[in-house]
């Protein structure tokens, strides 16, 4: 069997190797423990991402969305012995039915951590998004081989770090692929390595997933998005459950796939070498310097891009005591973006956003929701303007107030000076103009819940925003807390059944 050799805390899978076998030997040595343990404050890192993703899923499935309300209820009809279990369930089901159901619960708010693509160390990234809505599927591989603690952790540091460092190498956005095909590649090759699966195995996997299975952005185009947008990461990672089973029994996918002329990464970036794939990949092994630990954290729902821009608007009231007393007050917002985000959350389409999918997606929709709370609150504090799911039901969507507020809301391109920030920072400003007055933000570059931003002010406002999103389901905050915290620590027999303690609002037997 290979080994891969570590040098300063990290392995290097270069672009004339072949990346998939190292990808497979990379998750079988990090998963088995073959080098030094993490810093304990990797651990905790790893703790509040989980930690929010599940809050996440616990509030979509307390208020039934489609998507991970039709994908739980099919789970629960595919018994599995061996099986993996849907959130609140403890039936036991085929692992890609409850990955799938999971997954989609996790992404459903789209109020989950996020990538930006970028290694601060290197100072260099392709800049592709991606979130951490995999967390099910080596949990549903733990439940399947009675794994402890300590590696399952281990494997959702490698899902998070080989996804991570992909989004720095490649993106896929500039060719209409969704980013979540980076999640599944990770998927694939941590669940078949928690199955003890041979590099061959884990190899014809990830070829597999890359060959078949590429999802498009299709599912962002258009003005009114659909369930299939945030049930596209449950949709690839079911997928890639599904090769990395048919790997295990023997199914023979494509070999070498990174450096396959005819497959995304050399058909779409062809190297400048004959029989390399066109990056390099550096793959944390021990330490602090995780991918991980350059993700981000919402505080509330909406388009991680937009954080800024949101966090402006709210500085500039607060600092000026500048309470608007009602939409007629307020003659012109003008906020100003980087790109991508201007594209993204400011497009045309966006203008009129009719689903809560698209609504988490507009710039204008956000800041005029924000601007119509502080009118109806009297308040500019995060702690009670945090946007919740029910700013995005039919009647917040439409609510006269946020459509005038709408009107008066202007996005534009800030220029190079906002782009070359991205995607180290993402940049923002706002100028707000009532009656009589002009006042400017500045730029915003991190705001709370960038990686670079996660002080005690950070930590409060996440706390209320677990609190919030666990009590839909009808648990505490420090409850869902205490279900999740120091996992590296539980046993085989706890870590089975992570997932499977009541979610009271769902009211149901399994």
């Amino acid at each position: 069997m290979e080994r891969l050799e570590e040098q300063d805390g990290c392995v290097w899978l270069p672009r004339d190797s072949n990346q998939a076998r190292g990808l497979a030997q990379y998750a079988i040595q990090f998963i088995a423990g073959h080098w030094p343990e993490p810093e304990p404050k990797v651990f905790r890192h790893l703790e509040m991402f989980h930690i929010d993703s599940v809050a996440c899923a616990v509030a979509a499935l307390a208020r039934r969305y489609s998507a991970p309300t039709l994908l739980r209820a099919e789970a629960l009809q595919y018994p599995s012995q061996p099986g993996a279990f849907c959130f609140g369930s403890t039936t036991a089901v085929a692992a890609e039915k409850a990955v799938v159901a999971n997954c989609a619960a996790v992404r459903e708010l789209d109020a989950n951590g996020t990538n930006f693509g970028y290694d601060p160390f290197r100072k260099s990234g392709a800049g592709e998004f991606g979130h951490n809505d995999f967390y099910p599927v080596p949990v549903a591989a733990a439940a399947e081989q009675a794994c402890d603690g300590r590696r399952l952790a281990r494997a959702m540091l490698a899902l998070d770090e080989i996804r991570g460092r992909l989004a720095e190498a490649f993106a896929l956005r500039r060719y209409q692929i969704d980013h979540v095909l980076h999640g599944a590649i990770a998927s694939a090759v941590v669940y078949a390595a928690l199955h003890h699966a041979s590099v061959d195995q884990i190899e014809s996997a990830i070829g597999l997933v890359v060959a078949h299975y590429v999802p498009f952005r299709a599912i962002r185009a258009g003005r009114d998005l659909s369930d299939s947008k945030g049930a596209s990461a449950a949709l690839a990672a079911e997928m890639a459950v599904l090769a990395a089973k048919r790997a295990l029994a023997g199914f023979r996918g494509p070999a070498d796939i990174f450096r396959n002329p005819q497959a995304l990464f050399c058909l779409f970036e062809p190297p400048t070498q004959h029989g390399s794939s066109p990056f390099d990949l550096q793959l944390a092994t021990h330490g602090d310097r995780f991918a991980l630990m350059q993700m981000h954290i919402k505080l509330g729902i909406y388009e991680h891009q937009s954080a800024s821009a949101l966090e402006a608007l709210l500085e500039l009231c607060s600092r000026h005591g500048y309470l608007p007393r009602s939409a007629d007050e307020i003659r012109s917002v003008e906020i100003a973006l980087y790109e991508p985000a201007y594209s993204i959350i400011a497009d045309p389409a966006k203008r009129d956003p009719r689903t809560r999918q698209s609504a988490d997606h507009s710039i204008y929709y956000l800041a005029a929701t924000l601007l119509r709370k502080m009118i109806q609150l009297r308040s500019s504090d995060w702690n009670s303007l945090m946007l919740m799911p029910e700013d995005f039901d039919p009647p917040a969507l439409f609510h006269p107030m946020t459509r005038q507020l709408m009107e008066r809301i202007e996005v534009r391109h800030g220029g190079s000076d906002y782009d070359a920030a991205y995607p180290e920072a993402i940049p923002a400003s706002v100028k707000l103009t009532a009656a009589d007055r002009t006042w400017e933000s500045g730029m915003v570059r991190f705001p709370l819940g960038h990686a670079r931003k996660m002080d005690g002010r950070f930590r409060q406002l996440w706390q209320n925003k677990i609190e919030r999103f666990a009590q839909m389901g009808g648990v505490t905050g420090s409850e869902l807390r205490a279900k999740l915290a120091h996992l590296e620590e539980r046993p085989p027999a706890e870590t089975k059944l992570l997932y499977c303690w009541p979610i009271p609002a769902l009211q149901e037997a399994p």
